[in-house]
C-alpha cells in the first residue's frame, strides 16, 4: 500500500528540509494573503455537528489542515477538495467539502490529536450531537502547558459528565447538554470555540462570559449562524447562544490570516521595500500595525489589501506587551522581536499570553541579536547588522521569526526543521521569492 503524500515519512522527511536565505535585498511586489488557519480548524471540526456537507472556500494548504483532515477522517468525515477554478494557482485556497453524515467513532486516540493540540476540540462537536466523546489528551506543545482544564469547564457548565482516563478526556451526557453560564477566569481561545459549538446544540441558553474577541471566534460564530444556530454577540466579551435541535449544511468562505499578513508586514519593514499584501484586511490587525507605523514603516490601506513600505529609513525601537484581541497578537510576538533586533535603540517586549515562548531569542542571537530575558519580558538591544548562520526553527512562530531575520542579516542564512513553518505558512519560499527574497528550500 503506498503512503499518502502527506503520511508519517513524507513529515520525517520534510522535517529533514532546510531554508538557505541569502538576505540583504528588499522586498517589492505583490503577496497574496492566504485563508486563516486558525479559523479553518475549528470551521472543519464544526462539520461534525450536522450530517449534512459543510463547505469551506479558502482554505489554506498546511500540514495542519492535512493532520485535521485525517482525525476527522478517522471518525468517519468524507473529506473532498473541489478541483481547481481557472486561473487558479497553487497558492489559491483550497474548496473543502465535509460530510459527516456517517460518524462511525466517537473516539480520538492519542496518535491522532498529538500530532496537533487544536484537533482536542472535537470533544465539543461530538459530545454535543452524540452524546458522547473520549478524547486523548493533547500531546506536547514548545509553547508552555497549554491546559485543557478551561476547555473541560466549559462542558461541566453545560451538564456533561468528565473524567480523565488513562490519559483520555471520556465525556457523557444523559439527555443532552443543557444551556448555562460559563463564565472563563481569563480569556481563552480554545475554550470559546468549544463553548461556542456545545451550546450551538444545547437545550435552552447559554451565556459566555469573558469570551476570545478573536477575529477567527467571530468566524466560526458566523458559519454557525448559517447552519442554523442562533448566537449574538461574538466578538463581544459577553457571547448568548440559544441552543437548537439541529443544524445543518452552509458554503462559508475562511478569513483571511491575519498572522500571516502581519508576518509579512513586518518582513518587509526589517528587509526594507514596498509589497501590497492582497486579500487581507487590515481590521484584522489594526494593533500590529499601528504598533509597525510606530517603528516608522509606512502602513496604507488599499482597495485589495494593505500596503507595506520601508524605504531605508532606521527602524524606530518600539515597546509591545502581548494580550488578547485587540492587543498585539502574542503569534506574532517572535516576528516583532526579529525585527526589533535591528532598531536603533532598546526595546521591551512582554509576553503575557503563553509560557516558554521566547524559544527563537537562542536562534535570533546566533545571527548576532542582543537579547536578555527577564521573566516574561525580552529586553532587546538594536544592533547595526545581523550574519547569516545555522539556526534551528523550534516552533511556528519561532521559525519564520528566523526566516524574516534572514532575510535581513548579511550572508546566508541556513534554518533547520522548517516542518514548522509547514504547519502554518502557505507557500512561503515562493510568495517571498517572488517579491525577490533569494530564499530556497533545500530538500531532505
Amino acid at each position: 500500500m503506498t503512503e499518502p503524500e502527506d503520511g508519517p515519512r513524507a513529515r520525517e522527511r520534510t522535517g529533514m528540509d532546510r531554508i538557505h536565505i541569502t538576505g540583504g535585498t528588499p522586498l517589492n511586489g505583490v503577496i497574496p494573503i492566504s485563508g486563516a488557519k486558525n479559523a479553518a480548524l475549528p470551521l472543519m471540526i464544526a462539520s461534525l455537528l450536522t450530517g449534512e456537507t459543510l463547505e469551506l472556500v479558502n482554505v489554506p494548504r498546511l500540514a495542519d489542515i492535512a493532520s485535521l483532515s485525517r482525525i476527522l477522517g478517522n471518525h468517519g468525515v468524507d473529506h473532498m477538495v473541489v478541483g481547481k477554478r481557472p486561473g487558479q494557482t497553487a497558492e489559491t485556497g483550497q474548496t473543502v467539502r465535509l460530510t459527516a453524515s456517517n460518524v462511525i467513532d466517537t473516539t480520538a486516540p492519542y496518535e491522532l490529536v498529538s500530532t496537533m493540540r487544536a484537533s482536542f476540540w472535537v470533544v465539543a462537536p461530538l459530545l454535543a450531537r452524540f452524546g458522547e466523546a473520549k478524547v486523548s489528551l493533547p500531546g506536547g506543545c514548545a509553547i508552555g502547558t497549554r491546559p485543557v482544564d478551561l476547555l473541560i469547564m466549559a462542558l461541566e457548565k453545560l451538564g456533561a459528565q468528565i473524567e480523565i482516563d488513562g490519559g483520555y478526556v471520556v465525556a457523557k451526557t444523559k439527555n443532552g447538554l443543557r444551556g448555562g453560564e460559563i463564565r472563563f477566569p481569563k480569556v481563552t481561545v480554545g475554550g470559546t470555540h468549544v463553548a461556542l459549538m456545545a451550546a450551538a446544540l444545547a437545550y435552552g441558553t447559554t451565556v459566555i462570559e469573558n469570551a476570545a474577541r478573536e477575529p477567527e471566534v467571530v468566524d466560526l460564530a458566523e458559519c454557525l449562524i448559517k447552519m442554523g444556530a442562533r448566537i449574538e454577540g461574538a466578538g463581544t466579551p459577553r457571547i448568548v447562544v440559544e441552543g437548537v435541535s439541529r443544524l445543518h449544511g452552509a458554503r462559508h468562505e475562511v478569513l483571511p490570516d491575519r498572522i500571516e499578513t502581519g508576518t509579512y508586514a513586518m518582513a518587509v519593514a526589517m528587509a526594507g521595500g514596498d509589497v501590497t499584501l492582497e486579500d487581507t484586511r487590515a481590521d484584522l490587525l489594526h494593533s500590529a500595525l499601528d504598533v509597525l507605523a510606530t517603528t516608522g514603516t509606512e502602513v496604507t490601506s488599499t482597495e485589495s489589501g494593505i500596503r507595506i513600505r520601508r524605504n531605508g529609513a532606521g527602524i524606530a525601537a518600539v515597546d509591545v506587551t502581548t494580550d488578547p484581541f485587540p492587543g498585539f497578537p502574542t503569534d506574532l510576538q517572535a516576528q516583532f522581536m526579529a525585527l526589533m533586533t535591528l532598531a536603533k535603540g532598546r526595546s521591551h517586549i512582554r509576553e503575557t499570553i503563553f509560557e516558554n515562548r521566547f524559544m527563537h531569542v537562542q536562534e535570533l542571537a546566533r545571527l548576532g541579536a542582543k537579547i536578555r530575558l527577564e521573566g516574561d519580558l525580552a529586553v532587546v538591544e538594536g544592533v547595526e547588522r545581523l550574519k547569516g548562520a545555522p539556526v534551528m526553527a523550534t516552533d511556528l512562530r519561532a521559525s519564520v521569526s528566523l526566516v524574516i531575520a534572514g532575510l535581513a542579516a548579511e550572508g546566508e542564512t541556513q534554518i533547520n526543521r522548517v516542518y514548522h513553518l509547514d504547519r502554518g505558512f502557505e507557500a512561503l519560499e515562493a510568495k517571498l521569492g517572488r517579491c525577490g527574497a533569494e530564499i530556497r528550500r533545500v530538500r531532505a
